[in-house]
């Protein structure tokens, strides 16, 4: 399987007559976007903003990050979702890099949504912030989970990813600026040179927890609470077959962007070769009932053993009940005697002192830590706000409240706030962005 993913590299994104990338500025005519958008007859309002690294922008209930791309065969850019199934990671897909296509709701925000802040001292919490963002503000006619805390947020998020592939279509018959390659050789047919390497396979756990369907992540348009572990090639997540779901606290997301520019496996394929055997991806799940996080647990150690792998990675995505999954699967990978590094964030209280994961075990000796999701972070006022600031207060989200008995609300009549890391949108960014370290004492 061989994927080439084609870079135009955006230094500016305007509005404009019509919609084409030339000299690295993407031009984007807005109204022709807005009207495809309203295709979705779910869709009641919707505007087309353009925020940039420095803005003094705060944006907030954010639902979805999205990188815009095409395929140059003319599949589509999410099989299974947004258009027939087709195999993702073959062929050449055309990307537009340093912009992505943020989802934001104009009112309603809930659990599963967080805050970005272009520019201050809330910049350095979130990947997002260093991109040229298209914000698609909206809302729609989905009033039965308005006031729900937790949103499936269908129309709005879907709205985005067409809307990805919906702008790179100005890209699909230019000729890149660069094209990255990616490609591994069958595991059995690899020449002996690679197999003397240590094999390794990553393991990620992304959210599936929700047993009512249309919450969680999408593996080619399927929800991933109804599958047990599975072997895939890395080009398949790198190139659309899973997609963002809309449930975890925010800081704990990975969003679609997250899942299309996957750092671990790009930084496992850049030492495939010279210092790794890489494998491979087992894809696992996070349930809530044991049995079932039992039994993902063997299905992973099973796989990897069957594979050959000396060492494992395995990522979660989220915390709390999900730490339980994790820590089984690194436990059942080390009894199948592959040594096993962990990568997750923790929660450890507003004043750091609580147990970091709910479930631990002697075994889990190498973690890789993201942050604590309860730290308290304040921020001042921002000059402009897209959405609702109400919103981190009045509907839920997961690192918001309307009121605190010592703190007050996260709302402050001047428009500063304070939270719970909780809510910055993928601000762990356990999928391999974390630039965090820990201090010593």
């Amino acid at each position: 399987m061989k994927l080439e993913i084609g870079n135009f590299y955006v230094k500016d994104v305007i509005f404009g007559d019509k919609t084409f990338y030339k000299d690295g500025i993407l031009t984007i005519n807005k109204q022709e976007a807005l009207d495809f958008v309203f295709e979705d007859e779910h869709i009641v309002e919707a505007d087309l903003m353009i925020v940039k690294p420095g803005d003094k922008v705060r944006l907030v209930p954010v639902k979805e990050a999205i990188e815009p791309r095409i395929k140059i065969n003319g599949d589509t850019l999410f099989p299974g979702y947004t258009g027939e199934l087709s195999q993702a990671g073959n062929g050449r897909t055309h990307a537009l890099k340093g912009t992505s296509v943020l989802v934001v709701g104009r009112h309603w925000g809930g659990f599963q949504d967080g805050l970005i802040d272009m520019s201050g001292e809330g910049a350095k919490y979130t990947y997002f912030s260093q991109l040229k963002n298209i914000v698609l503000v909206g809302d729609t006619d989905e009033e039965f989970e308005k006031r729900e805390q937790q949103k499936k947020n269908r129309a709005l998020r879907q709205a985005g990813h067409k809307l990805a592939e919906f702008i790179a279509q100005c890209v699909k018959d230019l000729e890149p600026e660069e094209i990255e390659t990616y490609e591994l050789e069958a595991v059995t047919k690899r020449n002996e040179e690679i197999k003397k390497l240590p094999s390794v396979v990553y393991v990620m756990q992304p959210q599936s927890q929700m047993e009512d369907l249309g919450y969680n992540d999408l593996l080619y348009g399927w929800d991933t609470n109804r599958m047990v572990p599975t072997f895939m090639n890395p080009n398949e997540v790198l190139d659309g077959a899973i997609i963002s779901g809309s449930f975890m606290p925010c800081s704990s997301k990975w969003s679609t962007y997250d899942f299309q520019n996957c750092p671990t496996i790009k930084r496992l394929y850049k030492e495939h070769g010279k210092t790794i055997n890489f494998l491979g991806v087992i894809m696992s799940n996070l349930n809530v009932a044991l049995e079932q996080k039992e039994r993902a647990a063997l299905f992973v150690a099973q796989m990897a053993k069957s594979l050959g792998a000396d060492g494992a990675i395995v990522a979660e995505e989220g915390y709390g009940n999900p730490d339980a999954d994790f820590i089984a699967c690194v436990v059942a990978l080390e009894d199948a005697g592959v040594k096993t590094i962990g990568i997750t964030n923790e929660c450890t209280g507003r004043d750091g002192n609580s147990q970091p994961l709910v479930t631990l075990d002697e075994k889990a000796n190498a973690i890789v830590s993201c942050g604590n999701v309860s730290e308290l972070i304040e921020l001042p006022p921002m000059e402009t706000v897209i959405g609702e600031l109400e919103a981190l207060a009045r509907d839920g989200l997961s690192g918001g409240w309307a009121g605190d008995e010592i703190l007050g609300p996260s709302v402050k009549p001047d428009g500063s706030i304070v939270m719970e890391n909780n809510a910055m949108f993928c601000g762990d960014q356990v999928i391999g962005w974390s630039p965090k370290t820990m201090k010593e004492f």
